[in-house]
């Protein structure tokens, strides 16, 4: 189990250390500072020395990988690809180009982020394997046909309309919880009520359906069939056999929107005005602020690779076969 995990863990470091220079590439190379000082200041009435004085107060007139005009260490250090790259991996993230700490905002906006995040996962998850079953239990019959029907007519309708829907007849019409905003404490519940359901039956759709997949194909197995002919009751097939055998897709399919736990929904927290991570990345984009986006992408990517990591030591829980492999 230990050397299992540990080779896992070995496999990550390589991946972690491509995609960081692949970020550094594309944000200092292919798009140089020049670019992202010209973008900022505008692309008329420039001088060269605005422009040197721009990449001087955020670091970006060094270097990129070696300076010659210093000794030692100091030639690598002293380069724009150490002090923007390398320290990434201490989850050093620096100063924003506005001059803000952000380490500091992650560690402020990653809360509400949470707050929305985990509850639309857990709640979620457990509404569409429920359904999945249900729907299973009932296959081949008009409750499986009606209940096929409707899954494909919600994963049909994009996530933006149930947004701007709820926003206008739960917060508007009805007037039950705000459209937008954010407060601390139980406070909050009021403003992430209505952004946890909407994700929850924006997602029940596609979720269910898949479920449903994944859960037909394992009654047609031959151990399900070995435990009906014993006189398994089906109740004890589905949730003892089928879905415990069908865990390890579905682990797979929730390595997914693990990072989104902690990096937000762009959409979600945009239109209702959440300051989390998802807003943050947007107003960072928007503001063509280069060093917050440089570290949310970095900072995404190690998320997905834990959530890859934790999704490996899952399988030998559900499966204990995996850990001798």
């Amino acid at each position: 189990m230990i050397s299992y995990i540990i080779r896992r863990v070995l496999y990550a470091i390589p991946i972690l250390i491509g995609i960081n220079v692949i970020t550094f590439l594309l944000f200092f190379v292919v798009n140089s500072p020049d670019d992202m000082a010209m973008s900022q200041l505008g692309q008329k009435y420039t001088t060269e020395q605005q422009i040197e004085d721009w990449k001087r107060e955020r670091g970006y007139h060094l270097p990129l990988f070696h300076n010659p005009s210093v000794t030692g260490m100091a030639q690598l250090q002293e380069t724009i690809f150490y002090q923007k790259s390398v320290r990434l991996f201490v989850f050093d993230f620096g100063s924003s180009d506005s001059g803000r700490d952000i380490s500091y905002d992650i560690s402020q906006r990653m809360w509400p982020s949470l707050a929305i995040a985990i509850p639309n996962l857990l709640v979620g998850l457990l509404v569409t394997i429920s359904f999945a079953l249900l729907i299973a239990f009932f296959r081949a019959t008009y409750i499986d046909y009606w209940s096929v029907i409707i899954c494909v007519a919600l994963m049909s309708i994009s996530t933006l309309f149930y947004i701007i829907g709820g926003q206008f007849v739960v917060g508007k019409l009805m007037r039950i919880v705000p459209i937008s905003g954010y407060d601390i404490g139980l406070e909050a519940i009021k403003f992430l009520l209505l952004p946890v359901i909407i994700g929850i039956i924006s997602g029940i759709g596609a979720s269910t359906r898949w479920y449903r997949t994944i859960f037909l194909e394992e009654m047609n197995k031959d151990y399900v069939r070995t435990a009906r002919s014993k006189g398994v009751s089906e109740t004890r097939v589905m949730f003892a056999h089928v879905l415990r055998n069908a865990m390890i897709p579905i682990l797979t399919g929730v390595v997914v929107v693990l990072p989104l736990l902690f990096m937000g929904s762009l959409l979600t927290e945009n239109f209702f005005g959440i300051p989390g991570l998802g807003s943050y990345t947007i107003d960072a984009i928007n503001r063509q602020d280069f060093a917050i986006v440089r570290s949310m992408v970095y900072l995404g990517s190690v998320l997905y690779i834990i959530g890859l990591l934790l999704t490996d030591i899952s399988y030998t829980l559900v499966d204990p076969r995996i850990r001798l492999s």
